[in-house]
């Protein structure tokens, strides 16, 4: 049966997602030890996110890279000129198996982003360095997503924004106090 409206008529369109609101009702009615207050913030913080997430996927795949290429990209130009790493810090600062940074590594070398050479002090060793063109497209990026964060917080005056972004760096801190170890991820993407 096709979703009805309030009104009772077929929706015409995907199914919407419930407002925070009608959520959190939800929940209360299914779970009544809820606190709303709590729900509200964490539900708001999940939805913006994921809606966040699509937006610069949607960014990065108009420059013909994928988000997992642009993790690597930001993790070498995070480590500073001359924007080396070996792959298994990558691996580590991305939380991947060492198996999906050679693959996603492979990828990346093969489309021009990055090289990799043996260590000339440890041949052993491989390091993976960041080209122009991969510079090129993490400039670009950058662009995009300011222009992005931008319009994003323009109901915002600066002293809002300054007070929004201590409150989520506390609460960030306090999960990664509680949760160390979350800060890679439980599968590979690629």
């Amino acid at each position: 049966m096709p979703n009805a409206s309030p009104e009772g008529q077929a929706a015409t369109g995907p199914t919407l997602e419930p407002t925070l609101d009608e959520q959190i009702a939800a929940y209360q009615r299914e779970y009544g030890d809820l606190d709303p207050q709590v729900e509200k913030v964490v539900s708001a913080l999940g939805r913006l996110n994921r809606r966040m997430s699509v937006a610069y996927g949607r960014q990065v795949a108009a420059l013909g890279i994928s988000n997992a290429e642009w993790e690597v990209l930001k993790s070498l130009v995070l480590a500073g000129s001359p924007y080396r790493m070996g792959p298994g810090e990558l691996a580590k600062r991305l939380g991947l198996t060492p198996a999906a940074m050679t693959h996603r590594i492979d990828r990346m070398a093969s489309e021009g982003l990055v090289t990799r050479d043996r260590d000339e002090n440890n041949r052993v060793r491989v390091i993976v360095e960041l080209t122009d063109e991969g510079r090129t497209k993490w400039l670009e990026a950058m662009r995009m997503a300011s222009s992005f964060e931008e319009d994003l917080l323009q109901d915002l005056s600066a002293d809002e924004r300054g007070v929004l972004g201590e409150l989520l760096i506390r609460v960030l801190r306090r999960v990664e106090h509680t949760q160390p170890d979350a800060g890679g991820r439980l599968t590979d993407l690629d």
